[in-house]
């Protein structure tokens, strides 16, 4: 611990810039379809990455497709990732991760932070996750500091849809993967400073429902009522839940509909799915088969099913709990008694783990009530949180820990 005093005590000392820099982070809007915001925070990080000469990539992404309400396809741009990486030949490769996109839209009210107390600020991506990128950012230039550095070598990857599935960065984690050898991801502790073990996978589906359009008076016996039909879909698929233990799903958008004295033609409606093993997406599967299939087979109606599973559940193996037993470990010696917990959300860890590569998914500050105006974080836990992932980094690179 004497060894990396300096260095803990130097990521003390650069808690007003992190809060300094938080505050300009919150203050750019960056939702995910802002790809204008997405990449100016992504310019603000490859600043702020400038001075480890890390060698830099902005990376051009495909853009997010989803279904509209007249049933076709659209399409949107995203911004673009951000990927650093530095000693590649080195004997330990560490994968670092953090996204820059949030949930608040341009339109949205919450733009700006805002103090609530000595240490706590509220904002948009205070704690999800522009607190993570400032964490992140000072466990590796803490690492660069010392002389142990040339046994590291890091590659850093900022995404800019991770809030929106990751779909267009998906290819870039699976890369990330195979050429590492364990992960550090930047998501949001939890509101109490433990961390996560096991997530649940996630999909998302579009059901797109055609019937036929007749009168509603004069001959509704000819029409095909798209939403009555729809209404039966969504009974059917929310009688999933409880079918299979770990599998919930979640009806959650549906636009059909018009004049009322049309039969409606078409109903859109769309759904979550959250897993608990790899084997629950083929079950899954096996019963929106069977339930499409007994729709289509009615005269006059045809359904099409869109979208599918982004993220697979993250099992905890032997793996991923040596990686946490060491970050305990240091914790311990920061004063930190940290706790792994499952838990039912998901993140770029769940498509890692997938992958192969054991990772703990949320090192970042510790906050709360994300995905709301309520969102908040602790501001001490910016050096408290950095000082935990640099303490792990140095006693890798010192030989005091060992990854095999």
């Amino acid at each position: 611990m004497a060894d990396h005093r300096a260095a803990l005590q130097w990521i003390d000392e650069q808690l007003p810039a992190l809060r300094a820099e938080l505050l300009q982070l919150c203050a750019i809007n960056s939702g995910s379809f802002n790809a204008a915001g997405v990449d100016a925070v992504g310019a603000r990080m490859q600043a702020l990455y400038a001075p480890l000469q890390a060698q830099a990539e902005r990376l051009a992404l495909p853009a997010y497709r989803s279904t509209a309400d007249d049933g076709s396809e659209r399409e949107r741009p995203i911004g673009h990732a951000l990927r650093l990486r530095k000693r590649p030949e080195a004997p330990l490769q560490v994968f670092f991760c953090g996204h820059l996109d949030t949930v608040y839209a341009a339109d949205s009210p919450f733009q700006h932070a805002t103090e609530q107390g000595a240490d706590r600020l509220n904002g948009p991506g205070v704690a999800d996750l522009k607190g993570g990128l400032l964490v992140m950012w000072a466990a590796i230039s803490a690492l660069e500091r010392s002389p142990l550095r040339d046994r590291i070598g890091w590659e850093v990857l900022l995404n800019p849809d991770e809030e929106i599935g990751s779909r267009g960065s998906a290819p870039l984690l699976a890369e990330a993967a195979r050429r590492h050898h364990l992960g550090l991801i930047y998501e949001p502790a939890y509101a109490d400073g433990n961390l996560a073990s096991a997530r649940k996978g996630s999909g998302n589906f579009d059901l797109i429902v055609h019937g036929r359009a007749a009168h509603a008076g004069r001959n509704p016996e000819q029409g095909r009522n798209a939403i009555a039909a729809s209404a039966e879909l969504i009974g059917a698929i929310a009688a999933l839940n409880g079918q299979r233990e770990g599998v919930t799903l979640n009806p959650g958008y549906v636009r059909g509909g018009g004049a009322l004295n049309i039969v409606p033609d078409l109903c859109i409606f769309k759904f979550n799915v959250r897993t608990s093993q790899p084997a629950d997406e083929c079950w899954l599967h096996d019963q929106l088969d069977l339930l499409l299939t007994r729709l289509n087979a009615r005269e006059g109606y045809g359904v099409e099913l869109r979208g599918g599973f982004t993220r697979p559940p993250k099992v905890f193996d032997e793996r991923h709990q040596r990686l946490a037993e060491m970050i305990r470990y240091c914790g311990r010696e920061l004063n930190l008694d940290l706790q792994f917990k499952p838990t039912g959300g998901c993140c770029d860890g769940n498509n890692l783990a997938a992958h192969g590569l054991p990772n703990i998914d949320n090192l970042g500050v510790v906050g709360g009530e994300i995905h709301s105006e309520r969102e908040w974080m602790r501001v001490s836990s910016l050096s408290e949180r950095a000082k935990l992932s640099a303490l792990l980094l140095l006693r890798l690179a010192s030989g005091e820990l060992v990854w095999t």
